[in-house]
């Protein structure tokens, strides 16, 4: 579903049927997380789930305040595979055991 910031987002549901006005992002509701409008326009999890669609991925939200108090809210996701049983570094790519890359851009 397009989020408040314009993106696709599993994550995000909006009810908007016969005048509701029901969202939420529901991997925020899921770690206990608040959830606001203006998150989705710095939130990693659209751009995650364009570059990785591993079905083993399993993501985790939270939200924290960069620096101190000075700057705004921003969403911090955190990755973990199923299949390898082990944290994820770089969501976007994943874990490597999944979806190893072909020999042809092996750089030995």
């Amino acid at each position: 579903m397009r989020t408040p910031a314009g993106t696709e987002c599993p994550y995000f549901y909006g009810d908007y049927f016969r005048g509701r006005s029901l969202e939420e992002c529901r991997l925020l509701k899921a770690s206990g997380q608040r959830w606001t409008a203006d998150l989705c326009k710095t939130c990693p999890v659209p751009a995650i789930g364009r570059a990785n669609a591993c079905q083993f991925l399993q993501l985790r939200a939270t939200v924290a305040r960069p620096l101190g108090a000075a700057f705004q809210r921003r969403v911090q996701a955190s990755a973990y595979c199923t299949k390898t049983h082990r944290a994820v570094s770089e969501p976007e790519v994943g874990c490597g055991e999944c979806h190893p890359f072909p020999e042809v851009f092996d750089l030995k």
